[in-house]
């Protein structure tokens, strides 16, 4: 039964807020109920009292839902934004808000959702490209120089993450890289964002933070772009991917070198609470010098014996100068005996150079005699004096042949007192 208008006036009825409220969810009641729906889940949510709040949405509109404990607890699956559903449940009216909603008392899977499905072809094209590989993961610096920050100016991630580097490392300078982390233009300003920290000289950035806060899948659906995905497995340094929150996953999650569950999380990662490395290094100190305090005791206590296995030194300086002088002795004595001897050496082969010399002059004029004897055997006129002549052509050319002669050839003998002319019969 409809709510009647609670004032009356000239113009017709005036309604109260609470009447109207009431009033259309009566007429809600009796036109559409009870009611069943197929569409998109968006910005699922699970309040600590065991109640879902959700929306249910397609490429025309939006309704808000709500599903109590009682129904939720019927499910048979864990909802997650993207999927697509179909539910059946109560519109009604919210009435402190003025919200139009629908009470879900049951809910059933009817497919992934149109986002959700482009989502798992981009990641499965992606994965097979290679752009998700762990050997393409780097490890994190330690210390890093400085921190690069891609988010919103707008975000809470911006404090999140500022607050947790604050107190952590405030040592470390951050450079930030505003750029939009929802809506049509989100893609391009992020790789737009993270191609100035590429490109930054002025400052060396060792690793960069991409963050924002929780959403539906379709906030958080810049950093679903394949472009941006593309761009940041080409980063010269880590990126951590801090997007959502623990249960959210994005494209970028899986090109990032590492998956922070929250913006804050992702700041803890890369910055080692101050304290701790302060804490390290006068451990390191302490050790330091325990090692050099060690090493002293042991090279003082080296010292120690050599010195008493050194003595005096006035002793140890007489001693060597005695050995100095018996060394300088025996060095003259040694010197002396050498030139003796080689005096003695040199009188020896005085006395014996005229006999060697007489002895070498005798022996090279009997080696010349010969030597002239053996020569003159060898003079052609001894031979042509035995009766002998040497025959040559008109040219001079020797003839020791007859095979060198022709009949008629016109040849000279050359005999011991002269030559003839001959001719060959």
């Amino acid at each position: 039964m409809m709510a009647e208008p609670s004032l009356q006036s000239a113009a017709g009825a005036i309604w109260t807020v609470g009447a109207l409220c009431r009033a259309i969810a009566d007429v809600l009641q009796a036109r559409f109920n009870p009611v069943t729906v197929r569409g998109e889940l968006s910005g699922f949510s699970r309040a600590a009292s065991g109640h879902c709040y959700f929306s249910l949405k397609d490429t025309s509109g939006q309704l808000r839902c709500a599903m109590f404990k009682r129904a939720a607890s019927g499910l048979d699956f864990a909802p997650r934004d993207g999927e697509l559903v179909e539910v059946q449940g109560r519109l009604g009216v919210y009435e402190p808000r003025g919200d139009l909603q629908l009470i879900i008392e049951g809910m059933r899977r009817a497919g992934q959702g149109s986002l959700f499905e482009e989502f798992l072809k981009l990641k499965a094209k992606l994965e097979a490209q290679g752009l998700f590989d762990a050997s393409r993961k780097r490890a994190l610096p330690v210390m890093p120089r400085a921190i690069g920050l891609v988010t919103s100016l707008g975000a809470a991630a911006l404090h999140d993450v500022v607050t947790a580097l604050q107190r952590r490392v405030p040592h470390i300078p951050v450079v930030l890289a505003p750029a939009s982390v929802q809506g049509v233009n989100a893609p391009a300003e992020l790789r737009a964002a993270l191609s100035a920290l590429y490109q930054l000289k002025t400052q060396p950035i060792d690793v960069i933070l991409l963050v924002r806060g929780g959403g539906a899948l379709e906030d958080l659906w810049a950093f679903n772009d394949e472009a941006l995905a593309r761009l940041m497995v080409q980063s010269p340094v880590p990126i951590i991917c801090g997007v959502g929150h623990e249960t959210d996953f994005t494209i970028a999650d899986f090109c990032a070198d590492l998956r922070a569950p929250t913006p804050t999380a992702a700041a803890e990662l890369v910055a080692q609470p101050r304290q701790a490395w302060l804490g390290a290094l006068d451990q390191a100190q302490r050790r330091l010098s325990d090692v050099v305090l060690r090493q002293l005791d042991r090279q003082g206590q080296r010292l120690d014996q050599t010195v008493a296995h050194l003595g005096r030194p006035s002793e140890r300086m007489a001693a060597q100068r005695l050995r100095l002088a018996a060394s300088a002795h025996g060095l003259q004595s040694a010197a002396r005996h050498f030139l003796q001897q080689k005096e003695q050496h040199q009188q020896r082969l005085a006395s014996q150079l005229p006999t060697a010399v007489q002895r070498a002059w005798q022996q090279q004029a009997q080696r010349l005699e010969r030597a002239s004897l053996r020569l003159n055997l060898l003079d052609p006129h001894l031979v042509l004096a035995r009766g002998y002549a040497m025959l040559s052509d008109e040219q001079g050319k020797t003839i020791a042949s007859c095979q060198q002669t022709a009949p008629g050839q016109a040849v000279m003998a050359t005999l011991v007192d002269g030559t003839v002319d001959m001719r060959v019969v």
